[in-house]
């Protein structure tokens, strides 16, 4: 298993420390937001030609312990994109207290966002905000294009890949809080998501 680590624009040392351990590094001169720091891991696995990859964030919040549930799926071709979700029914070595906790206001966005996309690709989905994602090349070679939005990459990915022809999967899997308790949806950036959120779904069912 490869490991690659995009350091988006960061000054604490992050490129150093993940290369001190092994892990392949690219990084950016400026931080580019967390889209495009998605976007250059698919177009790195592009162009190394990988079959599969799995997504996570950087912040500690994803447990690394559930990558095969995730990744599995996707290797046996039961699905072409797996998203694990932190509300499905947690498995047998979670505990209540591990659940993971959103702020109010975080909760009805993934709500209201979550019931758009499953009445849009008819299906359930219940964790449209998970970035811990394991996907097939074709996918991913969908997701390094032009059309993938780089602002907010969430429910309209979601859309986008279902109208594309992807099998879309859920699992569960555990996740924790934040351990320095920031969100990229602080002051009136949640206005501004839910805008954007909105226009790119609308774009989206749009497009062919």
């Amino acid at each position: 298993m490869d490991l690659l680590v995009v350091d988006d624009g960061s000054k604490d040392g992050t490129s150093k420390t993940a290369e001190t351990h092994g892990a392949r590094c690219v990084t950016h001169p400026f931080n580019m937001g967390y889209g495009v720091a998605l976007q250059t891991g698919y177009k790195y696995a592009l162009n190394h030609n990988y079959d599969f990859l799995v997504q996570m964030d950087g912040d500690g919040q994803h447990d690394p312990s559930f990558i095969s549930t995730l990744l599995d799926p996707v290797r046996s071709e039961q699905a072409d994109v797996v998203i694990g979700s932190r509300f499905l029914a947690p498995s047998s070595n979670n505990t209540d207290a591990e659940k993971y906790k959103a702020s109010f206001a975080r909760r009805i966005g993934m709500r209201v966002f979550g019931s758009i996309a499953s009445l849009c690709i008819r299906q359930w989905i219940t964790d449209p905000t998970s970035g811990y994602q394991a996907m097939s090349n074709k996918v991913f070679y969908i997701l390094a294009g032009d059309k993938f939005p780089v602002d907010y990459p969430d429910a309209d990915v979601i859309i986008m890949l279902h109208r594309a022809g992807f099998r879309i999967r859920e699992v569960p899997v555990r996740m924790f809080p934040s351990p320095d308790n920031k969100s990229m949806h602080s002051g009136l950036k949640p206005l501004y998501y839910i805008f954007k959120m909105l226009l790119s779904i609308f774009v989206t069912l749009l497009r062919k």
